[in-house]
């Protein structure tokens, strides 16, 4: 297994013990080890490219890892009342339809490449979630709360515009694979 994956299936192995981190309230703790998982997703990408190391397991795991980073915090965080559960609806739906898309696009023999715009969802959620987390962190502080709820739910909001944005994107640029599977 080459680097870029191993970053990726490391990524992976982190989430159990964020979710733990999380639900025992060691939220700066939970913070760090989100921070160096997110930092994986930027690394592991770069290393493949360059490294000329892209393969199907990274295709496929990369983007799958993110999804169970990224939705195992928000769902820890509806579980707190920190994001409310439409929200991950909204998300989830995007998720399913893309999904589903990719699906009968490869029975087809065609492949659904991923857009800027989904990438740009990607890091906006990780943001989110970082000052989410950190807000969390820092309840007790009147001093630096404020500032980063305004910031946490600044990101977590543009997060769902660009979620809904790219799921339209997707849907408009690849209607095509419905037609042709008729």
């Amino acid at each position: 297994m080459n680097l870029p994956n191993k970053l990726t299936v490391a990524r992976v192995i982190a989430v159990p013990f964020f979710i733990v981190l999380y639900l025992k309230g060691f939220f700066a703790a939970a913070l760090i080890l989100f921070c160096l998982a997110s930092l994986t997703d930027m690394l592991d990408g770069k290393v493949a490219r360059a490294r000329n190391l892209v393969t199907n397991f990274g295709k496929i795991m990369d983007p799958l890892a993110d999804k169970i980073l990224c939705y195992s915090a928000f769902c820890l965080m509806i579980g707190d009342r920190t994001m409310a559960s439409w929200m991950l609806i909204v998300i989830l739906t995007r998720e399913f339809t893309i999904a589903g898309m990719r699906t009968v696009a490869a029975s087809e023999g065609h492949v659904i490449a991923a857009a800027m715009s989904g990438k740009i969802k990607t890091v906006l959620q990780m943001f989110a979630i970082i000052f989410l987390i950190l807000m969390q962190a820092v309840k007790g502080s009147s001093t630096l709360y404020s500032p980063v709820y305004m910031i946490a739910y600044t990101l977590l909001y543009a997060s769902l515009v660009m979620t809904v944005y790219s799921g339209i994107e997707y849907v408009v640029k690849n209607i095509g694979v419905f037609k042709e599977s008729n």
